[in-house]
């Protein structure tokens, strides 16, 4: 089936990128509060190495490298290749999963609120032609119930208490299917070898500046926090009483 690319060359209205701008920013302030409790003398450097990668995805997409839909492999994939190789070390390692026990559960379970601002984006960049429909609330991704349910999970999550475990521990897993239905469409709607959705209207606005921070970095950032806090929550169901009330 052939491709409509005749929105590959817009850009995305500055209104809307200065909007997503503040959520990178908001994410990396979030999740920097997380990792001032969990390696307090460590956190900056993450801090930074965070930065760095966004600014090497900002500078590249600026330069319309990720708008070479006809490499192989993908661009697209390259974005979030790193990051996830990232996390796979830091749970596969000693010191990995000891850091990650650090980390604050009500933090990164708040830091999922996110998600109602960054579904307001998806939708603003399918207006303006630059997503399919069916990557917004309009059309298969319910995301945005994530972020609007986040305030109750992290309720949850500050009281510590057992019997709350389970419930945190359902909407965790929830939320993270939640996160992998919108990322597999957007993955099969990009304009790739591999695409197999939306061709009237595929998705080119998260290759582009600066919207290339959605998949680099705030995707993976949620992502991490949900599997951090799944791997706390069975740790401390385990430490509880064997019966532990819903």
């Amino acid at each position: 089936m052939v491709r409509n690319l005749s929105h590959l060359s817009d850009n995305p209205p500055l209104w809307l990128s200065l909007c997503f701008g503040g959520i990178l920013i908001i994410t990396l302030a979030v999740f920097y509060t997380a990792l001032r409790k969990a390696a307090p003398t460590r956190a900056g450097l993450i801090l930074m190495s965070m930065i760095l990668w966004l600014m090497v995805l900002l500078v590249l997409a600026q330069r319309q490298f990720f708008l070479n839909i006809d490499a192989v492999p993908p661009r697209f994939l390259l974005m979030i290749g790193p990051p996830l190789l990232i996390i796979l070390g830091l749970f596969l390692t000693k010191p990995g999963r000891i850091f990650l026990d650090q980390l604050p559960l009500p933090t990164l379970t708040h830091l999922n609120t996110i998600r109602i601002p960054v579904e307001l984006t998806l939708y603003g960049l399918f207006v303006s032609q630059q997503i399919p429909e069916v990557m917004t609330f309009e059309g298969r991704n319910f995301d945005i119930l994530a972020g609007v349910t986040a305030p109750l999970a992290g309720y949850w999550a500050s009281k510590n208490r057992p019997a709350d475990y389970r419930k945190l521990l359902f909407w965790n897993f929830l939320a993270l299917v939640l996160l992998i239905n919108i990322v597999g469409h957007a993955i099969a709607s990009a304009p790739t070898p591999f695409q197999q959705l939306a061709f009237d209207q595929p998705n080119v606005g998260v290759l582009k500046f600066p919207f290339v921070g959605l998949p680099g970095l705030v995707v993976p950032v949620v992502l991490f926090g949900h599997l951090v806090s799944i791997r706390q929550l069975i740790r401390k169901m385990k430490k509880a009483s064997p019966i532990i009330a819903f």
